[in-house]
């Protein structure tokens, strides 16, 4: 078949297509542990359910605006003056199928072809391919373990030519957890100030944040930089909502009107009782919130008690999201049976193979070093996993 260059520049999602086949193999009567999955493993809450509910009873069936509905833009303002003491207006916010699609609008909202974004490695899965598609070139900035996944001024700068368009920042991160300090976001927004360039900050795991700290908007280290400044979030991993598919995008008023431009090309309009739900999330109660990150906490804790417990493992403790993203580095180039682990890829696999626990390579986040596991599950199944793969690297000769 002839299929576009545009789609063989791209690649499958590995995050997905690895939990895919943890999920066949469980449904072939394996006993998998699925360390892959970046979903709360807690129901939406109840008052979020009986309000969309309540709406398709009343017959909210049709279509919504394309940039969303007068309610949940309200919802969204409040939220972000309430929590981040930032003021938008309804012409600058736009509700899309998941923040995965607010972030895809954004690179083709503002990308032309040839446009360069810089990413920090270790990076979400996506952001790479998200800015291929829209024909802009990733200019990827790594970090280490060694200094906590940060950059600094000179890093960035190397990277700056007359191309640079946008910079792309995840605080909590996906895979490593870690937060951005305010020292740390000052510096990105003297280099955006300093080359008139975008930020888009992706903020999906703003509430999900440990030991006590406050989450830091960019916005609230210099508002000068709004107009050139990209907000993404969403309800999927505050209110356990990943299957309702809402995302939304706070911005100047022209990049959302250009966003809306696509989406009603694409999509034309997000789900009229996801929005009528996500509206309920954003609005009513959070003490679910509250009782979830708790959890997630005393999760977070014991993965990285028992993880930092193995002899060749080093993890960093994350201060957010439900990551962690410990350094395999000592057993690569090891064995079992005769079979040689090369690289990260090999290792996920043979733990899949032998151990039953499916765990994402770090490869896929732009570092070989290292293995994602998520926690969103309980903390019996996390005990019995890390059993798993204890067992299974100790196998290693």
């Amino acid at each position: 078949m002839n299929i576009s260059e545009r789609v063989k520049s791209i690649k499958e999602s590995p995050t997905l297509a690895i939990n895919s086949k943890a999920k066949e193999l469980k449904q072939r009567g394996i006993d998998i542990i699925n360390f892959c999955i970046g979903e709360p493993d807690f129901d939406t809450p109840k008052n979020i359910k009986d309000y969309a509910i309540s709406s398709i009873k009343n017959g909210f069936t049709k279509y919504c605006p394309v940039t969303g509905t007068s309610e949940i833009k309200k919802a969204i303002i409040n939220k972000f003056k309430k929590d981040n003491s930032i003021l938008y207006k309804e012409n600058e916010i736009i509700i899309s199928n998941g923040a995965k699609h607010s972030i895809y609008n954004i690179f083709q909202s503002i990308i032309n072809v040839g446009d360069e974004v810089i990413v920090f490695a270790p990076y979400w899965v996506s952001y790479i391919d998200i800015i291929v598609l829209s024909g802009g070139i990733p200019v990827i900035i790594e970090t280490t373990d060694k200094n906590n996944f940060k950059i600094n001024n000179d890093d960035i700068e190397k990277k700056i030519t007359k191309n640079t368009k946008a910079i792309i920042i995840n605080s909590p991160s996906n895979p490593t957890g870690m937060t951005y300090s305010t020292e740390e976001l000052k510096i990105i927004v003297k280099i955006c100030k300093k080359y008139n360039i975008f930020v888009i900050s992706d903020d999906i795991y703003e509430r999900i944040i440990y030991d006590n700290n406050k989450f830091i908007s960019i916005l609230n280290i210099d508002q000068n930089i709004k107009d050139k400044t990209l907000i993404v979030n969403g309800v999927s991993k505050t209110y356990s909502m990943t299957g309702w598919r809402l995302g939304y995008t706070a911005g100047h008023r022209d990049i959302i009107a250009a966003m809306a431009k696509i989406q009603s090309q694409s999509t034309t309009c997000v789900s009229s009782i996801s929005i009528k739900a996500s509206s309920e999330a954003l609005s009513g109660t959070q003490e679910y919130v509250k009782h979830m990150v708790q959890e997630f906490e005393k999760r977070r804790n014991y993965i990285f008690k028992e993880l930092s417990k193995i002899s060749g493992i080093s993890c960093k403790k994350p201060n957010g999201s439900f990551y962690v993203f410990p350094n395999i580095v000592n057993f690569i180039n090891k064995s079992f049976n005769g079979n040689k682990i090369k690289n990260d890829i090999d290792l996920s696999n043979y733990l899949l193979d032998t151990a039953n626990i499916a765990v994402i390579p770090g490869s896929a986040f732009g570092a070989n070093k290292h293995i994602r596991l998520s926690f969103a599950t309980s903390i019996p199944i996390i005990s019995e996993g890390i059993k798993r793969l204890k067992s299974a690297l100790m196998l290693l000769k």
